[in-house]
């Protein structure tokens, strides 16, 4: 049964559309800063470790956050690698770099989140989507906390 909760059915295919890059962006987002939390080394290794692991796992609840929202509106949720790699707009990093470049390309991939969520709420606002767009302002107050942090460690 489709949903029907006043949103039309071209608004809503939209909102899944965003849903599904923003799920895909989050989850390259996840694997690259687990990948980094696994592999980081040097000085200031300990710190780096532990902020890795609380940042991967806040991204990991987020997943079925966004997951869910697309199931809210009636839609499956992309969720095959080959769907997923299809949606993002993030690039994956195949060497391990050093540990302030790793700060480096996580903070330019939550950005680059940032500014797509930017557009993505306006475009769910005009859909007429409160509730997407709510949770999109929610999701960009926890991206934009976590580039200040990665940010700090360049001042």
């Amino acid at each position: 049964m489709k949903a029907n909760i006043g949103i039309n059915k071209s608004d809503s295919a939209k909102i899944v559309e965003i849903l599904s890059h923003y799920l895909a962006d989050s989850y390259y987002l996840y694997l690259k800063t687990h990948n980094f939390h696994w592999n980081v080394t040097g000085m200031y290794f300990e710190n780096l470790h532990k902020l890795f692991d609380t940042q991967y796992n806040a991204l990991f609840d987020s997943l079925d956050e966004i997951a869910e929202r697309i199931r809210s509106l009636g839609e499956f949720v992309p969720a095959t690698y080959s769907q997923l790699k299809e949606l993002t707009c993030l690039k994956e990093t195949k060497e391990v770099p050093k540990d302030r470049e790793m700060i480096k390309i996580l903070l330019e991939d939550h950005e680059t989140i940032i500014r797509n969520l930017r557009s993505w709420i306006e475009e769910t606002n005009k859909a007429g989507d409160a509730g997407t767009s709510d949770f999109l302002t929610a999701r960009i107050e926890e991206h934009e906390k976590t580039a200040w942090m990665l940010r700090s460690h360049f001042d």
